[in-house]
């Protein structure tokens, strides 16, 4: 069909979206296909709290972004994006008035964490120190297809001098551990630990150091910079780009099929019913387990995927509260106010017992929250005076019960709802007396909200699968993968199920486009394409065989 489009991208979240972007500089016609009425996935805002506010209605802070090669290859700030800071990225109020803080500058950083016990803050600058040697390497590393050949034997090279097997060690501690060992107050230990948590990692889960730590240096190196307008600003800059560049985007059209003969996909089916025709590939922007055995039937895939794919694990679910404020959030503790993320939680120990609970299938009932100051980050997002707010915490996939007062049942029905809202502005109220009362306005999402607003976004789950160490690298999404080619031949994963996994840094997108590029070339097409999925079906077929 001539007016076939050389691929078919499957959602436009980010990875989609970048994943069609860098198609379309190749050449390629592409065409974006979303079931929702409008693009971004999880990156889209609204006014939907209250008319005068601008509310993100999943993520905020874009750290990742800020520092992926992938996204500032696309120089979005020609199509319309502009980032903005809050005077501080980050803050930790702890008991007693005291207060942790992450700024954009390392010695300011430093002097917070001294005030906590003498000597932290050299310990920090050390911490920094061995991000300036690491850190392009590591982000090189983390950020290009598996395994990442060239910046990984530059990492060895670097990791050998900057103290070789003892580095190793440190950054697979757990990230208590880690505070322990570096730090003797608790500002440090709180801002790393608290770091590790935007994703499913527990204090003592092994590696927790190495993903706290990469948040705090990327607030050190970037800031945690969020679109100037709304999230959606993001959004509408890779849909302009792609535009331009001759490719389009079809929204409330829901994908139920990839088309799949003789081993390879040649199109995909809408609800609708239209058949559309993928002339070179198609690009799966959806959670692994929707691609196998749901887009892809198990007819066309390996044996040996249905039980890996069984075996796939999602991360916690997340409830998140939404708020317009009359006025700033009255902390006690006089230097969050300047943060654009704020972390609730007592210490250590609270951490550790809100993860306890999560893994014993119980609702917190003094959950550990993160709070978004949106118009404390960008003044545009609400009127002078204001603020537009939020607050999310996790909770178990699967509620086995309620660690409070029995009032939340995991249904998410009205009661569930109110309860677990009273519950997350209680732990805000403790640190900032009287913030209930500039309460304007107010939404509640629970985990069945956030899936009906993104597929994606799987129970509430917000990072495409659990980042504990058992489902990265060569085990993402399930063992003896790690790359973006599939079994069948013509169909790449682009979404956060695939390598290296949550955050909006783009990479899953742009690994699966230039995997299909790759394939597309003279040799590609005739050995590059049928070997990558001869290795991946190989790869699900023989694991688990004895050896």
């Amino acid at each position: 069909m001539t007016d076939a489009p050389d691929a078919v991208v499957v959602g436009a979240g980010p990875n989609g979206l970048v994943a069609a972007n860098i198609l379309a500089d190749a050449g390629w016609r592409v065409l974006v296909l979303e079931a929702q009425p409008e693009p971004g996935g999880a990156v889209r805002s609204d006014r939907g709290v209250h008319p005068d506010y601008v509310s993100d209605l999943f993520s905020s802070f874009y750290p990742l972004a800020a520092a992926s090669p992938t996204i500032r290859a696309l120089e979005l700030e020609r199509w319309g994006l502009e980032w903005s800071h809050a005077p501080a990225v980050l803050a930790h109020p702890l008991p007693g008035g005291r207060c942790a803080v992450l700024h954009r500058d390392r010695e300011a950083t430093a002097r917070s964490l001294e005030s906590f016990a003498p000597g932290d803050g050299e310990a920090y600058l050390r911490l920094t120190g061995l991000w300036d040697r690491l850190g392009p390497d590591l982000m090189r590393a983390f950020l290009t297809p598996f395994p990442p050949v060239r910046p990984a034997l530059s990492l060895a090279a670097k990791v050998r001098a900057a103290g070789g097997l003892r580095l190793l060690r440190m950054l697979l501690l757990p990230v208590r551990r880690l505070g322990e060992e570096e730090f003797g107050g608790e500002g440090g230990p709180m801002l790393l630990a608290g770091c590790a948590l935007h994703a499913d990692i527990f204090p003592e889960s092994t590696a927790g150091a190495v993903y706290g730590w990469l948040l705090a240096m990327m607030g050190q190196e970037v800031g945690w910079p969020v679109p100037l307008g709304g999230a959606g600003s993001l959004t509408a800059a890779l849909v302009r780009r792609l535009e331009a560049r001759g490719g389009a985007v079809r929204c409330g059209d829901r994908v139920s099929k990839v088309v799949v003969r003789g081993g390879r996909a040649l199109g995909v089916v809408t609800d609708g019913g239209d058949a559309v025709r993928a002339r070179r590939a198609v690009l799966a922007d959806v959670p692994a387990p929707a691609l196998y055995g749901g887009l892809v039937g198990w007819e066309h895939l390996p044996a040996r995927l249905r039980d890996d794919i069984r075996r796939f694990q999602w991360d916690t679910s997340t409830v998140k509260v939404d708020w317009a404020l009359s006025g700033p959030i009255p902390w006690s503790s006089p230097e969050a106010a300047g943060a654009g993320t704020v972390h609730l939680a007592d210490g250590m120990d609270h951490l550790t017992r809100h993860s306890a609970q999560l893994a014993t299938g119980l609702v917190p009932d003094r959950p550990f929250c993160l709070v978004g100051q949106m118009t404390t980050s960008d003044p545009t997002r609400s009127p002078a005076g204001t603020e537009s707010a939020w607050a999310y915490t996790h909770v178990p996939q699967h509620v086995r019960g309620d660690a409070g007062d029995g009032s939340v049942t995991g249904a998410w029905g009205p009661r569930d709802r109110e309860a677990m809202a009273e519950r997350v502005e209680a732990e805000v109220e403790r640190r900032a007396p009287g913030f209930r009362d500039r309460i304007v306005a107010r939404r509640f999402l629970a985990p069945t909200d956030i899936q009906a607003h993104d597929e994606n976004l799987v129970g509430g789950a917000l990072g495409g699968g659990t980042a504990a160490v058992h489902q990265q690298l060569f085990f993402r999404p399930v063992p003896g993968t790690g790359r973006a080619a599939t079994p069948v031949r013509g169909l790449y994963l682009a979404s956060s199920s695939a390598h290296p996994g949550g955050g909006v840094h783009g990479a899953c997108g742009s690994n699966a486009a230039r995997a299909a590029l790759a394939s597309e070339r003279l040799a590609g097409h005739y050995l590059v394409g049928p070997a990558q999925a001869a290795l991946q079906r190989a790869a699900v077929r023989t694991k688990g065989r004895p050896g």
